[in-house]
């Protein structure tokens, strides 16, 4: 059966090239990138710009085939790489992780992106470095731009956006004082909505209110050193989810980040510190009617430091070292009864996890035809709960933490030490020409996350909504190797890819006997295909990417579950003189390889077609019109991976589907 898959997967992959031998072109190493980044300095747009029309900056990644999103509501996007999610995809915004704070993931990494300084987007899926750690599942690397003066001593925007469907509105806007040497910006911005309607005009709970604050700044020395800060706030309010039993009514996000850097020898070092804190509330009588009561009460704070010293003694060798520290802690509380003064469940009890690594890596080109790469980091992680033994409950049924640990696992012990040893090698070989080929080998170690670990949500008398956490989980290994061939030229440019990611010790989340979600360590496999073949003539272009996962619980013998079904996007765009206008119709064929005894899939799925249509006009020197109408024959329609849908008022949808057809329109002042 693998075999049969893998030559699926490599025929997919020449199907989607088929034209290519047709062309001819010059080398393109770069990859299929949606947006490629390099180290948070340089980046280049791949595709129509539609981040002011855009309310979530992670619903960019929907262009992307290997990237699914996951909805639970109209905030708060999961980002699903290559069938891996949440722990398993890491999010940088600009080299800085932000954890999130609610236990049921209603505020991923993602939903911290900026709004009003729409950031660039990168989607990382095999190791090409590690100082920021070994990518297991996928990294999401977000990076803002500095301002552009171009001569005047003062940049900005102002940008007014809404949509019809939900009723949107937005504005931000960003004001910068200085020049490209020394800066001071202060951004800012408010959006929200209400529920929107999905494709068959039924309401589905996604309201949300959004505002955010940011002073950032930077000095350069004429030797080189610099150093840049920011200071950020972010507020929701009063956010609704359709996938959840519960809503947030207030979710706070503050952000300090400090760095410095310096020319050193024939490269630079760079010291880069940040603190994140995040408080959340969610409840269920807020914004809904309920019988019980239930409110939670979370919060996550992170620091981090990380030292880096990059060198280039010659034409042909890059090196670098490094040395992080990060330390997070969890806490989070659920309280009922008539007054909401009863501790019901120690969800989060106070957990510790403190992270110590180091890296080195070295990249050589051996001929002008070919690099090679290579590097290896360890990360030292430890994990304790100082509220393990905190009870909750009351009389015959009060209990702690450990008491579940132990009445699910049978642990007593709440601690967890890792040593992670990972490490990858890397070959870019131009063949010819007009070809490339790209091949990455990686061994990556990730440590359960800590709701993986600690969770703790006890019901007394439904085992079924019970959700237990395993202390004596394993680390994650992922043995990765991908083979990829880019090439270009004369307007043409393809990448077809086939890859594979053994695991052993694979983290699932599942069921037990008794209906109580619990996690245990598995051996698993996942591999796919990904094919992307695209031309352009300076004012058409066209382009063609198709994405295949396959997951597979080798223990059981059956599909992993939120495994994304096979997705093709086609694209059609034309620009002439700053107009430009894109058609796209994302497809996803039907997916039926499901784990339903897990709980994680809602069932099967059918395939779905979408059509999108988009555009952006220049109306004077400093005025520009962007516009969408997504959803353009108001399909209904929802990606496999989304949640559930628990909403009262659309009691027949199996997932939370998305937006009907909707109109999206901004303008947007420059200077």
């Amino acid at each position: 059966m693998v075999i049969r898959h893998l030559a699926r997967c490599i025929g997919l992959s020449l199907a989607g090239c088929a034209i290519a031998p047709f062309v001819q072109a010059e080398a393109d190493t770069a990859g299929g990138l949606l947006i490629r980044v390099t180290e948070g300095r340089s980046a280049e747009i791949t595709r129509l710009n539609r981040a002011a029309v855009t309310h979530e900056p992670v619903e960019r990644l929907s262009a992307n085939p290997s990237v699914s999103l996951s909805r639970m509501g109209g905030r708060g996007l999961e980002p699903v790489v290559r069938g891996q999610s949440q722990e398993r995809v890491d999010v940088l915004l600009d080299g800085i992780r932000v954890e999130g704070a609610c236990p049921n993931r209603m505020d991923p990494p993602t939903s911290r992106l900026s709004t009003a300084l729409a950031p660039l987007l990168e989607v990382r899926t095999s190791n090409q470095t590690l100082r920021w750690g070994p990518i297991t599942g996928g990294q999401v690397v977000a990076t803002t731009a500095a301002p552009a003066f171009n001569g005047s001593s003062t940049t900005g925007h102002l940008t007014v956006a809404g949509a019809d469907n939900g009723d949107g509105k937005l504005i931000n806007g960003s004001t910068a004082v200085g020049n490209d040497s020394a800066w001071l910006r202060l951004a800012g911005g408010y959006e929200e909505a209400d529920d929107y309607e999905d494709g068959d005009g039924n309401k589905v709970r996604s309201a949300y209110e959004n505002s955010e604050a940011r002073l950032d700044a930077a000095w350069k020395a004429d030797n080189g050193f610099y150093i840049k800060g920011l200071v950020s706030r972010q507020e929701e309010r009063d956010v609704k989810y359709a996938g959840s039993g519960m809503d947030a009514p207030e979710t706070d996000t503050d952000i300090l980040r400090l760095e410095l850097g310096s020319p050193v020898a024939n490269g630079e070092w760079n010291l880069l510190a940040w603190q994140a804190d995040v408080d959340h509330i969610m409840d269920n009588f807020s914004l809904r009617d309920a019988m019980m009561k239930m409110l939670t009460a979370s919060e996550t704070e992170t620091r981090g430091l990380r030292l880096t010293l990059d060198q280039s003694p010659d034409a042909r060798t890059d090196w670098a070292i490094g040395v992080d520290v990060e330390t997070n802690n969890w806490h989070a509380e659920r309280f009922g009864g008539a007054n909401l003064d009863v501790l019901t469940s120690v969800l989060w009890p106070d957990v510790d996890r403190d992270r110590f690594g180091l890296f080195a890596e070295r990249f050589y080109r051996v001929t002008p035809q070919l690099q090679l790469g290579g590097g290896v980091r360890y990360d030292r992680v430890e994990m304790s709960a100082a509220e393990a033994d905190k009870v909750f409950g009351s009389g015959m049924m009060a209990m702690s933490a450990a008491d579940a640990y132990q009445s699910i696992y049978g642990t007593t012990d709440t601690n967890a030490n890792d040593d992670n040893v990972s490490g990858f090698v890397s070959s870019d070989w131009r063949f010819s020409p007009i070809q490339s080929m790209v091949v990455t080998a990686s061994h990556s170690l990730r440590s359960p996350g800590v709701t993986e670990r600690y969770i703790a949500s006890w019901n007394n008398m439904d085992p079924s909504k019970r959700w237990v956490g395993n202390p004596d989980l394993d680390a994650e290994v992922h043995h990765k190797l991908e083979l990829a061939l880019p090439g270009r030229r004369n307007g043409w440019h393809w990448r077809p890819a086939v890859w594979v990611d053994q695991v052993d010790d694979f983290v699932l989340r599942t069921r037990n006997a008794d209906g109580v979600s619990v996690y245990r360590n598995i051996d698993a496999r996942l591999m796919g295909v990904e094919g992307q073949v695209g031309w352009s003539n300076g004012t058409w272009n066209t382009n063609s990417s198709l994405a295949s996962v396959r997951g597979e619980n080798r223990d059981d013998d059956k599909a992993l579950p939120r495994i994304p079904p096979v997705q093709f996007i086609q694209t059609l765009g034309w620009q002439h003189r700053g107009h430009a206008v894109e058609l796209e119709w994302m497809l996803a064929r039907r997916q039926d390889r499901v784990d339903l005894e897990s709980g994680q899939d809602a069932g099967t799925s059918p395939g779905y077609g979408v059509l999108n249509l988009s555009g952006s006009h220049p109306l004077a020197d400093y005025l520009s019109l962007s516009w969408a109408v997504d959803n353009l024959f108001d399909n209904t329609w929802a990606p496999h991976v989304s949640r559930a849908n628990t909403d009262p008022f659309n009691p027949e949808a199996v997932r939370v589907n998305e937006p009907g057809r909707t109109l999206r329109a901004a303008l947007t002042a420059r200077w």
